[in-house]
Order: structure tokens, then sequence, then C-alpha cells
């Protein structure tokens, strides 16, 4: 009896984590995990999609606050969007006489992405890890949210981090997959499909642009629109047809926080734990109810 009580305490005293896309901002869940860990509080699975997959890894992988900060600064930089893809942009151009292929369509080189990756986590598998880890990407091909759970990290990272028209899409098990966020930016139906009973949701919205003066900016405009609605929609369907408790942390930004800002990232990372902070006596209370009532099951 007294180790069936005691198990159940500990389960109860869990939650999983899922950090939504949000490229450098998604270094806020670096604060958020060390807050959960200070209150005691076990991460029993871990969900991350685009940049978040990139957090949710180093969380799985068990790295520290200062090493999980020191990676992000050396993989997250300007400079892996710096060179163009030619020839995709030339396939783009003129389709017939280059022969367009869908699967190799990147305006941006990612070799050095490929290669940074590689550096960071070497052959490292997802099922190995510490904590479970669940890295989201999207089947081109029907638009369904695909849950990885096996193989390389490298490889799931880069699917998951596969920015339409920046970044090709990538060939895995038999499937052609882009960047989680086309299907859903905050994947909590991953968490709640394996059983979670509480939930820490990290998401942001997309920034919207201030001024529209190029083809670009045009096209991000509109990819912040398709996926703030996205992510507003997901959320509340999942709050209706699922009986999970999400604890929603919403990171509170000041400063402005641009797409390779990773000078901010001590910054991102505090507001992460500050925002965490403000939830953490309402959870701590949560996990007291749900423990109270696995002791009284036993």
């Amino acid at each position: 009896m007294g180790t069936n009580l005691a198990k159940s305490t500990s389960a109860q005293s869990s939650v999983s984590l899922v950090i939504g896309s949000g490229s450098v901002k998604c270094a806020a869940a670096i604060g958020v995990a060390s807050v959960l860990r200070e209150a005691g509080i076990r991460i029993e699975r871990v969900v991350g999609c685009s940049g978040g997959a990139l957090f949710a890894t180093l969380i799985a992988m068990g790295h520290d606050d200062a090493t999980a900060r020191d990676m992000t600064l050396r993989l997250w930089t300007q400079d892996i969007t710096a060179r163009r893809n030619n020839r995709a942009l030339l396939s783009a151009l003129a389709p017939k006489l280059m022969g367009f292929k869908a699967s190799r369509f990147g305006l941006r080189d990612d070799s050095l992405i490929n290669h940074r990756l590689q550096e960071a986590f070497g052959d490292a598998r997802i099922e190995d890890l510490q904590v479970p880890l669940h890295i989201t990407a999207t089947n081109f091909m029907d638009g369904e949210l695909v849950d990885l759970s096996r193989g390389p990290v490298t490889s799931a990272i880069r699917a998951s981090l596969a920015i339409p028209f920046a970044f090709a899409p990538v060939e895995l098990d038999g499937q052609l997959l882009v960047d989680g966020y086309v299907s859903d930016p905050l994947p909590i139906s991953v968490a709640i499909k394996h059983g979670a009973r509480v939930i820490v949701a990290v998401g942001f919205e997309s920034p919207m642009m201030e001024q529209i003066g190029s083809a670009g900016r045009f096209a991000m405009q509109l990819s912040s629109i398709m996926s703030n609605n996205l992510l507003r929609a997901r959320y509340a369907f999942n709050s209706v047809a699922h009986h999970a408790e999400v604890i929603t942390i919403i990171p509170e930004f000041k400063k402005r926080i641009r797409l390779f800002d990773t000078d901010k990232v001590p910054y991102i990372i505090d507001a992460g734990a500050q925002a965490a902070r403000e939830q953490i006596d309402y959870l701590r209370r949560l996990l007291d109810v749900d423990g109270a009532a696995g002791a009284r099951v036993q």
C-alpha cells in the first residue's frame, strides 16, 4: 500500500510540457522548465513544434539552463538563412526548364542548419532521451500533424523547422514533412493523446508586420494571420473536446523580439521564468488536489 501511494503521489506531481512555435521566443521554455524544477514538479513528457522542437529537445536531454542557453546561441543565428538556394529560385521561375520538385524547394540553402544540428545532437535518438520527447511536423501531402517520437533527433528537428518557402521539406519515413506550425502551432493534442492529465503549454502568437514594403513581408503577414487564427482555433477545440487541465503560459515581452535576436536570449529566458512563477501557485494547488484524489483511489 505504501509503495503504491508513493508511486501515485510521484505521478501526480508531474506535468507534460508543450512548447509551441515562436522562433527564438521559444527560449522562454528554458525559464519555464527551470521554475518547474525548482517547484519540485517533474516533466513527464515534452512536446515541441517548429522553434519549440529545438528547446523541447534540450529539455528532454536534461541540459541545465546554462548549457541550453549556450547551445541556443550557437544554433540559432541569422547566418543559417544567409545563403540562397539559387537552383530552387530558378526552378520556381522556370519549372519546366529546371524541373520543379517539391521535395527540394526551399529558397535558402539548408546546409548550415543541418551542420549545426548534427554538431549539437550528433547521433542521438528521440527514444533514448531522459524524458519522453515528441516533435511535431506537418505532412505536406495531406496537411495532417505528424508526431515524431522515434528516430534521429536531427532529422525530426529539421523537419519541424522546415519553414515553407525558406527551407526544403524533409523526406522521413516515407512522408514529405514541413514545419509543424502549419498543422498546429501549439500541439497540446499530442500530450492529450498520450494521456497527459496536466499540461503546461508555452505559446506565442506570430508578430504582425508594422510595415509591408516587400513581397517577403507581405508573405510573412499572411503567414502570421493564418498561424494565429489556427492557434486560437486548435486551442479552443482541444479545450472543449478534451478533459485534460491545460495551463497556458504566454510570456510578456516588453522588448521587441525579432526572428534572430539571440542577443536577447537571457531576457527571453527570464520572461519565461517570470510567466511561469505567476502560475506556479495554482499549478501546485492543482497537483495537490490531483494527488489527493489519486491517494483516495489507492
